[in-house]
């Protein structure tokens, strides 16, 4: 098996050689289950074709089950890397955070304890990191289960979520929790996209019994407030969904879980959408994190290290 990553290790670099080493690389965080071995990741020149960065590259140690789920990635302009990831199923009020200048060396991991004013508080789940460039703040968002805070709906007391954020410039000091979105319906999943300025898009999970799909909400500003949810534009049975621009349409992709296989959906606008789950590729095993941008040299180092694991 070491020899095989070796063997994949090297034709990569190879290929990022030939290619040159300016240009940046879509590169996408990933975890294979039972989500306890830690940080992986998926690179691609094109945002289409994946391949797989052999090795772990951070091992969770945080929360009552330490585990690394839901590994969402943003670069900020001083070309930091900054991580936050679901530590447990349960029993958690917070999520980890470390950040890397590398992606291959990563600072001391962080509890961000988020909802230590809710100690009913079932779960922190998928935390998705947004830096924005007008603040120069991140906001994070995840979906938490609240018993009795909100209208049951059709979902029982301890599946019943929506979606928080917190605001932060450095992990240390951080705003308090408040509600980002309550559709009305239990949702989790929540990936932020800034199409302009005063121009947000929310893509959402459902995460209701009928529905377990994606939906769009619409914002002109950041923390809100969002439209009502749209019809949905995936089938039943997806989560995570991260999205990528190339060029100019947008690449939404999102984990197809009962059939064990990533799906893809094309637009422009967020309301038409061409499914192009069949026109990309991605490695078997892959679970949901988030897709970013990072330096030709930065893949070559990491593809360049995976040969030593």
């Amino acid at each position: 098996m070491k020899k095989l990553r070796n063997t994949l290790a090297a034709i990569g670099i190879l290929f990022l050689a030939s290619c040159g080493g300016s240009k940046d690389y879509y590169m996408f965080t990933s975890f294979h289950e039972p989500a306890d071995e830690g940080l992986r990741y998926l690179y691609s020149e094109d945002g289409m074709h994946w391949d797989s960065i052999p090795g772990v590259w951070l091992k969770p140690e945080l929360g009552k089950h330490q585990l690394m789920r839901d590994p969402s990635m943003v670069r900020t302009p001083d070309g930091t890397f900054h991580l936050v990831w679901t530590t447990s199923w349960k029993g958690d009020l917070g999520f980890g955070y470390a950040n890397s200048r590398d992606l291959v060396h990563w600072s001391e991991q962080q509890m961000i304890t988020v909802m230590a004013d809710e100690p009913t508080t079932v779960n922190v789940w998928a935390p998705e990191i947004f830096y924005d460039d007008d603040s120069e703040q991140f906001m994070v968002v995840w979906a938490s289960c609240v018993p009795g805070r909100f209208e049951k709906g059709i979902e029982e007391e301890n599946n019943n979520h929506r979606l928080y954020y917190i605001t932060t410039k450095d992990f240390k000091t951080v705003s308090k929790a408040k509600v980002l979105y309550d559709p009305g319906f239990s949702t989790i999943d929540a990936v932020l996209v800034k199409r302009a300025k005063n121009d947000y898009v929310m893509v959402l999970k459902d995460n209701t019994r009928p529905e377990r799909n994606l939906k769009i909400a619409f914002a002109d500003s950041l923390t809100g407030p969002y439209s009502p949810a749209s019809q949905p534009f995936t089938e039943s049975f997806v989560e995570g969904p991260t999205v990528e621009k190339v060029g100019e349409d947008y690449l939404i992709y999102f984990d197809v879980y009962k059939k064990k296989i990533y799906g893809a959906m094309r637009t422009k606008d967020f309301k038409n959408f061409t499914d192009i789950t069949n026109d990309v590729s991605v490695p078997a095993g892959h679970k949901h994190g988030t897709i970013f941008k990072a330096p030709a040299t930065v893949v070559k180092t990491l593809l360049e290290e995976s040969k030593k694991k």
